[in-house]
């Protein structure tokens, strides 16, 4: 791996650590999975609780490790050989957790928090609604206070873990502020009376992780449960802009598991089979995937780190960071769809069969340059902020556009159409 000269002993250790553990998993309990027999894998949760492997980044003081986004990362590769399914439970205590360790209380903490990351609860987040997905401030799921209560109503969908989570971070209107900005707030909801599943989704892939629709029908949560401060103040808009770095980062880290996974077998696979009298991979049309894989992994795998290396300093301003972590979500996802298509390629005909598990990993990796904001919205977000901090010093260092003979000839630099 291209990363490995940047890693610890501590990190050799833990990506032992977490490569043990994935191979606890039994794969009776992916199949089952896929064929939407398990709908949500609560054992999964409470082996890597048991095993200390949750909640990696967070304070000792509530059970985690207190590791940088670096380390966890090597831990997502590993988790995510496994799918996007339980790729994406085991990142969620990451997600929902940095909004409770960043912004909640420590009541907060000890009450949800502690048993996330000891795999005792399971979490999911509330974002995408029926008529809004990447317009986040258009939500339409409103919360109306009496006295020290907030009732809930409206819609959340494509929810993770809608069946089987038991605590959910819900993003709601406040009744009476016209700002969407500052009436946005952040709850933390436990289900309950007003909570219900209407719709469990027949998923192309990425099954068995309870993926529905909850629906809020003044549904109770005490005031206690608002994150990150008084309701009606962008509470929630703070703490939407913080989480979409362990969102995309997750999404990141875990991606270059799936394409590994899928390359592996593929890689394996061409130095066996043989067609007119020689290894595959003797041929340019296989060898040249095989080395179009290992770059994309490596350079994910680069620039992954990078990103998280940013988040931990806070050397970096947050529109730089911001742009970085687009950019790893947005590279590694599309890197992995095209590693995995290439194995497939690779195998042939029987890729496209269930002898091998490539055609699910195919299934699955199809989602993630979707989810956690459409790498469509990765590309705004990216020119974006580099032309944001680009045009504030557009020179960096000596100004090459000088250098051309015929530089002096102003009148030629014609800008208007």
């Amino acid at each position: 791996m291209a990363t490995d000269a940047l890693m610890s002993e501590e990190d050799r250790a833990l990506r032992e650590e977490v490569r043990d553990f994935v191979s606890w998993v039994p794969k009776q309990l992916l199949l089952d999975m896929d064929e939407d027999k398990v709908k949500y894998p609560k054992e999964f949760l409470e082996e890597a609780g048991r095993r200390n492997l949750l909640g990696l980044r967070f304070d000792p003081k509530w059970g985690g490790r207190g590791l940088p986004w670096t380390s966890e990362l090597i831990a997502l590769e590993e988790v995510g050989v496994l799918g996007t399914s339980l790729g994406c439970l085991y990142a969620l205590v990451s997600i929902v957790g940095e909004a409770i360790h960043d912004f909640g209380t420590d009541e907060q903490k000890e009450k949800y928090l502690t048993p996330m990351i000891e795999g005792k609860i399971g979490a999911a987040e509330g974002l995408t609604e029926p008529r809004g997905g990447s317009d986040f401030f258009g939500a339409t799921t409103v919360a109306r206070r009496e006295g020290d209560t907030f009732y809930l109503n409206g819609q959340k969908r494509f929810i993770v873990g809608a069946d089987g989570a038991d605590v959910l971070l819900i993003y709601a209107k406040v009744e009476g502020i016209e700002d969407p900005k500052k009436a946005m707030t952040a709850f933390l909801v436990e289900r309950g009376p007003g909570v219900s599943v209407e719709h469990l989704y027949g998923l192309m892939g990425t099954r068995g992780g309870g993926t529905g629709r909850l629906v809020f029908k003044d549904a109770p949560v005490p005031i206690e449960n608002v994150l990150g401060g008084e309701a009606g103040i962008g509470n929630g808009t703070r703490v939407f802009h913080q989480m979409m770095i362990p969102e995309r980062m997750t999404s990141a880290g875990a991606a270059v598991g799936m394409g590994r996974a899928a390359f592996e077998i593929a890689a394996r696979y061409a130095d066996k089979r043989t067609a007119f009298g020689h290894r595959i991979r003797s041929y340019e049309g296989v060898s040249f995937k095989i080395s179009d894989c290992l770059t994309l992994l490596d350079a994910s795998r680069t620039l992954n780190y990078a990103a998280g290396h940013a988040v931990d300093t806070h050397k970096t301003s947050g529109g730089k960071v911001r742009r970085l972590v687009s950019e790893a979500k947005r590279f590694s996802t599309d890197a992995a769809w095209t590693v995995v298509n290439h194995a497939m390629q690779i195998l042939g005909g029987i890729g496209y069969t269930n002898i091998y598990p490539v055609e699910r990993l195919l299934r699955d990796t199809r989602l993630i340059t979707i989810w956690t904001g459409t790498n469509e919205i990765m590309d705004l977000v990216i020119q974006h902020e580099f032309y944001r901090e680009f045009l504030k010093e557009p020179f960096a260092g000596r100004n090459v556009e000088e250098d051309a003979a015929g530089a002096e000839y102003e009148e030629e630099k014609v800008y208007d159409g």
